[in-house]
Protein backbone atom coordinates (compact mmCIF):
# COMPACT_ATOMS: atom_id res chain seq x y z
CA UNK A 1 0.00 0.00 0.00
CA UNK A 2 1.32 3.59 -1.00
CA UNK A 3 0.23 6.34 0.94
CA UNK A 4 0.76 10.36 0.29
CA UNK A 5 0.76 12.28 3.05
CA UNK A 6 -0.57 16.08 3.11
CA UNK A 7 2.40 18.70 3.98
CA UNK A 8 0.48 19.41 7.56
CA UNK A 9 1.18 14.96 8.33
CA UNK A 10 4.60 14.98 7.31
CA UNK A 11 5.44 18.15 9.57
CA UNK A 12 3.22 16.07 12.55
CA UNK A 13 5.78 12.84 12.18
CA UNK A 14 8.77 14.54 11.67
CA UNK A 15 8.27 16.81 14.99
CA UNK A 16 7.19 13.60 16.83
CA UNK A 17 10.24 11.80 15.51
CA UNK A 18 12.40 14.45 16.61
CA UNK A 19 11.38 14.00 20.11
CA UNK A 20 13.48 11.13 19.99
CA UNK A 21 10.43 8.89 21.31
CA UNK A 22 9.99 7.40 18.10
CA UNK A 23 12.49 5.92 15.63
CA UNK A 24 10.60 5.90 12.24
CA UNK A 25 8.18 7.48 10.85
CA UNK A 26 6.45 3.76 10.67
CA UNK A 27 6.42 3.46 14.57
CA UNK A 28 4.57 7.04 14.89
CA UNK A 29 1.90 5.49 12.20
CA UNK A 30 1.56 2.46 14.08
CA UNK A 31 1.11 4.41 17.45
CA UNK A 32 -1.56 6.64 15.62
CA UNK A 33 -3.36 3.47 14.26
CA UNK A 34 -3.56 1.84 17.47
CA UNK A 35 -5.00 4.55 19.24
CA UNK A 36 -7.76 4.94 16.44
CA UNK A 37 -8.66 1.42 16.68
CA UNK A 38 -8.93 1.88 20.28
CA UNK A 39 -11.04 5.12 20.14
CA UNK A 40 -13.17 2.89 17.80
CA UNK A 41 -13.48 -0.44 19.68
CA UNK A 42 -14.34 2.18 22.90
CA UNK A 43 -17.41 3.46 21.23
CA UNK A 44 -18.53 -0.24 20.53
CA UNK A 45 -18.35 -1.49 24.36
CA UNK A 46 -20.95 -1.55 26.39
CA UNK A 47 -20.88 0.76 28.72
CA UNK A 48 -18.70 2.92 27.53
CA UNK A 49 -19.24 5.99 26.08
CA UNK A 50 -19.99 6.77 22.28
CA UNK A 51 -16.92 8.67 20.60
CA UNK A 52 -19.34 11.70 20.63
CA UNK A 53 -19.66 11.49 24.68
CA UNK A 54 -16.15 10.90 25.27
CA UNK A 55 -15.27 13.74 22.66
CA UNK A 56 -17.11 15.65 24.84
CA UNK A 57 -16.14 14.64 28.54
CA UNK A 58 -12.53 15.51 26.91
CA UNK A 59 -13.58 18.72 25.67
CA UNK A 60 -15.16 19.60 29.08
CA UNK A 61 -12.06 18.26 30.98
CA UNK A 62 -9.84 20.45 29.20
CA UNK A 63 -12.37 23.33 29.32
CA UNK A 64 -12.47 22.60 33.20
CA UNK A 65 -8.30 22.73 33.33
CA UNK A 66 -7.75 25.56 31.02
CA UNK A 67 -10.57 27.53 33.40
CA UNK A 68 -8.28 26.69 36.65
CA UNK A 69 -4.81 27.97 34.84
CA UNK A 70 -6.66 31.01 34.12
CA UNK A 71 -6.75 31.66 37.82
CA UNK A 72 -3.23 29.62 38.92
CA UNK A 73 -0.07 31.57 38.56
CA UNK A 74 2.06 30.03 36.47
CA UNK A 75 5.02 26.98 37.95
CA UNK A 76 8.16 26.47 36.53
CA UNK A 77 9.21 22.51 35.53
CA UNK A 78 11.55 22.29 38.20
CA UNK A 79 9.33 23.37 40.94
CA UNK A 80 6.48 21.00 39.24
CA UNK A 81 8.79 17.65 39.22
CA UNK A 82 10.36 18.38 42.54
CA UNK A 83 6.26 18.80 43.98
CA UNK A 84 5.65 15.34 42.22
CA UNK A 85 9.17 13.91 43.12
CA UNK A 86 8.19 14.59 47.09
CA UNK A 87 4.55 13.34 46.83
CA UNK A 88 6.25 9.80 45.48
CA UNK A 89 9.11 9.98 47.83
CA UNK A 90 6.14 10.72 50.88
CA UNK A 91 3.98 7.89 49.18
CA UNK A 92 7.05 5.49 49.60
CA UNK A 93 7.70 6.49 53.11
CA UNK A 94 3.96 5.86 54.22
CA UNK A 95 3.91 2.10 52.54
CA UNK A 96 7.11 0.99 54.33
Amino acid sequence: MSITLTKTQEQFIQAKLRTGKYRSAEEVIEVALQLLDEYDCAEHTLGEPTNSEWLSSVRAKIDAAVAVSEHTPPMDGETLIAGILARFQQARETQT
